[in-house]
């Protein structure tokens, strides 16, 4: 029989009424993943999705890949089905495990069976194929506190099942069962991974990118189209909208205190994204910022730019040090291309000495100065919709 993946549901199974769409979601969204790679028969038994190639010609390891990624899985596992006898069971340990096996310092048969006419409980059934292993395996110890490798056995319904350790998959909930946010994606390494982070509660993402031509070059914009390329191994497909934001930024620049430049453009920001956000059906707008990380990124400060928009933000890492987003940068694979030396809009026009504890009115003092309608609808128009899909290459 053909190696098959067996996928295990995660929080997925504390669901009430409404565990069957988790689940249907779910099932749809590992087929569509694994479609790239072959024809698979995508299952659903006992809390576990059965991924199984239907022919030779399988990718098995980019399928493989494309499970990892899938939102919604807590573990997984590459195994071996065979018949449900302890012969049949023996023989697929011994053909599908025994190099890793063999190179163990010391092993543990550990059994579950959900099969329960099977003639054997759980622990009979480890004893057997341990007591076997162990006489084919001489230099390897028996150490069922401790073991170096441990060999699963899982009796199910339709055969049983042998594999090594599981590995952990993606976790979070199923994509498109959260709603749909925009999340605001600049070159830097936090709001990649705040999109990583909302896409994994079940979220489809749209993003929205502020582009300053000639402050910021094409370069730049094309590392932010590779960071959204890159979330979509865990999103799927997405529309990112590059706002052109330079008339913006010059007016802020020739009309406004320097020490509200960063506020007012972040304002800005928020006005237009929101008018995006609910184009695409969004129902919130999701940024990378981090409490207390820069001086626009203090408590008054993101009320004040907060306070512009009627659609919830999230900022999924408003409590995270930095070095924890770097971790989750550097998993996901964006922290390589969010180091590019490739400056976005936030950096155009600095303040030297920032406001960190603005008041509202002070702001909108500051920004009476400018048209706001006018400069809000011509960068709408001045806007490009690009749509990126990780399989497209």
């Amino acid at each position: 029989m053909n190696e098959i993946f067996l996928l295990k549901l995660g929080e997925i199974v504390l669901k009430g009424q409404n565990r069957r769409a988790f689940e249907n979601c779910l099932k749809g969204n590992i087929r569509r993943r694994v479609k790239p790679y072959g024809d698979f028969h995508v299952y659903l038994k006992q809390s576990t999705i059965y991924v199984e190639p239907e022919n030779d010609s399988c990718d098995l390891d980019g399928a493989w890949e494309a499970c990892a990624a899938v939102f919604g899985i807590a573990s997984m596992c590459r195994c071996r089905p065979c018949e449900k006898t302890t012969d049949a069971i023996y023989a697929a340990v011994l053909s599908y495990l025994g190099d890793e096996l063999s190179m163990a310092k010391s092993f543990k048969v550990e059994s579950k069976r959900a099969d329960k006419s099977f003639p054997l409980n759980s622990i009979q059934l480890s004893q057997e194929i341990g007591g076997r292993l162990a006489e084919a395996f001489p230099q390897v110890a028996v150490d069922v506190h401790n073991p170096d490798y441990t060999v699963h056995v899982e009796v199910r319904d339709f055969a049983a099942y042998v594999h090594g350790p599981a590995v952990p998959g993606a976790g979070g909930l199923p994509t498109g069962m959260g709603g749909r946010a925009a999340v605001l994606l600049s070159g830097g390494i936090d709001s990649p991974v705040a999109g990583y982070m909302i896409a994994k509660r079940g979220v489809e993402i749209e993003c929205i990118h502020f582009f300053s031509y000639p402050y910021t070059s094409e370069k730049a914009k094309e590392k932010v189209l590779e960071l959204a390329h890159l979330l979509t191994r865990y999103c799927g497909r997405m529309t990112v909208d590059v706002v052109g934001f330079t008339e913006i930024q010059e007016a802020i620049r020739d009309h406004c205190p320097e020490e509200y430049f960063t506020l007012i453009m972040r304002r800005f920001m928020m006005r237009i994204a929101e008018k995006i956000a609910r184009e695409h059906g969004c129902r919130a707008l999701v940024t990378g910022e981090n409490l207390g990380q820069v001086a626009s990124q203090t408590m008054e400060a993101m009320a004040v730019t907060g306070a512009v928009v009627n659609l919830p933000m999230f900022h999924p890492l408003i409590g995270m040090d930095k070095e924890e987003i770097v971790t989750i940068a550097r998993k996901i694979g964006t922290l390589e291309t969010s180091i590019l030396p490739y400056e976005d809009c936030c950096t155009v026009f600095t303040p030297r000495h920032p406001k960190t504890k603005p008041e509202l009115q002070q702001v909108e003092a500051a920004e009476a100065a400018l048209d706001v309608e006018s400069l809000v609808e011509r960068a709408l128009a001045n806007t490009e919709k690009v749509t990126v899909k990780y399989d497209e290459d």
